[in-house]
Parts: C-alpha cells; sequence; structure tokens
C-alpha cells in the first residue's frame, strides 16, 4: 500500500479505469458471442442485426483504447464473412455486375481532351548560377 499521496490517489484512479475498460470489453464479448449464437443459428436477420451492434461495441472499444485498431478490424471482418457465408450467395454476383458496369460507365464518360503542355521554368538559383559564372569570366 503506498504511502504518498500522489500515489494513494493512482491507486484509486486506476482501479477505477480497469473497472471501465472490463466493463467495455465484456459489453463487445457478450454482443459478439450473440452473434456467434446467431449466425449457428442461420438466423440472417438478427445476427445482421447483431452485427451492426458489435460492430459499435467493437469501434467504442478501440477508440477508448482497449483493444487496437488492427484488431477491431480483424474482428469485424471475421464477422462479416460469416454472416455472408449463411446469407444468400447473390451478393457477390451483385457485385460483379456492379463492377462491370462501372467499368462501362467510365469508359463513356472518358473525355478526349488534350494536355495542356507545360513550359518548363527557370529556377532563380539557376539564374545565379549563370551570372556568376559570367561574372567570373
Amino acid at each position: 500500500m503506498p504511502n504518498i499521496k500522489s500515489a494513494i490517489k493512482r491507486v484509486s484512479v486506476i482501479k477505477k479505469k480497469t473497472e471501465m475498460n472490463n466493463m467495455i470489453k465484456t459489453g463487445y464479448r457478450t454482443v459478439v458471442k450473440k452473434f456467434e449464437q446467431a449466425v449457428e443459428n442461420k438466423n440472417v436477420e438478427e445476427a445482421t442485426k447483431l452485427l451492426v451492434e458489435a460492430t459499435k461495441k467493437i469501434d467504442q472499444a478501440c477508440t477508448k483504447g482497449i483493444i487496437t485498431k488492427n484488431t477491431a478490424s480483424r474482428k469485424k471482418s471475421k464477422m462479416a464473412k460469416k454472416l455472408n457465408a449463411i446469407s444468400d450467395k447473390k451478393a457477390p454476383a451483385k457485385k460483379a455486375e456492379k463492377k462491370e458496369t462501372v467499368k462501362e460507365e467510365k469508359a463513356e464518360k472518358k473525355p478526349a481532351t488534350k494536355k495542356a503542355t507545360t513550359t518548363k521554368k527557370t529556377t532563380t538559383t539557376a539564374k545565379k548560377a549563370t551570372t556568376k559564372k559570367a561574372d567570373k569570366e
């Protein structure tokens, strides 16, 4: 047990912060577990709602510094993959169709304009160097 007043205060502050961190951790862990159960039961609607909630909780834990940014990203990605696995397989086909239409639109929108030619600018240091050489000769 610390004797110094500031050290005593630090112990109590650390205890409070630890409790808050543990509450946030358990909060996102329970939502992730509920999501996992919904995926196991192949309940797509409930899993979709829980994915949004879990993403929110994970982001909160990330901003509080409880988990790192990469860990949060990895957890969210893993959950999204699990949800996509149980949901309809039509989603990837739609993405492929969208990519094709976007490419076609870009090709149509591409204007045939000429690039403006730029003249080479001489810098002041280059001018000074040439004038110094001329002065020496």
